[in-house]
């Protein structure tokens, strides 16, 4: 069977940037039985059918992080193929927000301070939102 002819899923997928006033950024840890298991990601998922971007990303926040985004604003987009899989990662800067961000799924998570980010294990999608955030301002 030519697998070729047989199209790659593609997954739009809503990411939450979430700094706080220090300025550390907010990540989680993937769990073993998702995509990219194990790595370290910026929170959000995917936008389901009838969802706008900053309505999938209220939700899953709200869902995988137990806060309530009151506000965001567009900061980048990335394709990306992994072989497996297609994504487009619709990445929103969290400007506001209520709430204290957790790893509500029992996921490991932290705030990180910005200057540390390339130190953690992202997937390679992941790799241009790190690299915009590490840019001097």
């Amino acid at each position: 069977m030519n697998t070729e002819a047989i199209p790659k899923q593609t997954v739009l997928v809503a990411v939450g940037v979430i700094e706080n006033g220090a300025g550390d950024i907010f990540i989680c840890r993937r769990g073993e039985s998702q995509h990219q298991a194990f790595k370290w990601e910026f929170p959000g998922g995917k936008v389901e059918t009838g969802e706008t971007v900053p309505q999938a990303l209220a939700r899953e926040l709200e869902e995988e992080i137990g806060i309530r985004v009151s506000a965001c604003a567009p900061f980048m987009r990335i394709e990306h193929d992994y072989g497996d899989k297609q994504v487009i990662l619709d990445i929103r800067k969290v400007t506001a927000f209520e709430g204290e961000a957790h790893g509500r799924e029992g996921q490991p998570s932290r705030w990180v301070p910005r200057a540390e980010l390339h130190r953690y294990d992202f997937p390679a999608a992941n790799g241009a939102i790190v690299r915009k955030l590490q840019e001097k301002k």
